[in-house]
């Protein structure tokens, strides 16, 4: 079983289930340390505009459509990924296997890959729907990161200075916790562990910050 899953033909369902694993352990480990991955991986993904009513997507073309029929947003960015790393290893397997038993040979991991992700889109879809029924309805809410923009955060790991942003946790307006990175709008500023800031703006996946006048 073992030189079947690690040919080279099937290295790719291989490595995937690999990374899987390992989203998990560092979902694990961050959840001893402070660490949300799935928070920032939210925050990394493209901010669509998602009517929290009907689950549309604000007009965003063929793209849009397409993260409506994956359910992106409706539940974390985290378990769409599981959900498609774990579909496209198992379909990729199963089809070789498959092939393997009634034809004698398997296809070329090249030609192999993109038929599975092709094939396991379905699986992925039915899988965050589950999740979006079994989940409570404020732990799936969908936010636009620019609301993060004028609220307060506390910095959880690491020092914040000017090109070297650290780990900060904010609440939406639905008292969501969320993980983002921050750095000192001001050049000459640090944000120790503790601190409590105000963000003020974004540029990429990154939020800038002033000092919060209000803390404590």
């Amino acid at each position: 079983m073992t030189d079947f899953m690690f040919s080279d033909a099937n290295i790719p369902f291989a490595v995937a289930l690999l990374i899987m694993l390992l989203i998990a352990a560092i979902e694990g480990v961050g959840m001893l340390v402070g660490f949300a991955f799935s928070s920032l991986l939210d925050n990394l993904m493209p901010d669509v505009d998602l009517d929290v009513e009907t689950g549309e997507l604000g007009d965003h073309g063929a793209f849009g459509e397409f993260l409506t029929w994956l359910r992106i947003r409706e539940v974390p960015v985290i378990a769409v990924l599981i959900a498609f790393l774990t579909s496209f290893a198992i379909t990729g397997l199963l089809m070789q296997q498959l092939l393997a038993g009634l034809a004698g040979f398997m296809l070329p991991a090249l030609v192999a890959a993109p038929l599975a992700i092709f094939l396991c889109l379905p699986g992925i879809r039915l899988f965050a729907g589950v999740l979006g029924r079994i989940m409570p309805k404020d732990e799936t809410e969908a936010v636009s990161a620019t609301s993060f923009i004028g609220r307060t955060a506390h910095v959880t790991l690491g020092v914040a200075s000017r090109g070297n942003p650290a780990q900060a946790r904010l609440k939406d307006k639905y008292g969501q916790s969320h993980y983002v990175m921050v750095e000192p709008d001001n050049d000459d500023e640090s944000f120790p562990q503790g601190t409590q800031v105000l963000i003020i703006c974004q540029v990429g996946s990154t939020f800038y910050a002033i000092t919060d006048d209000k803390q404590n």
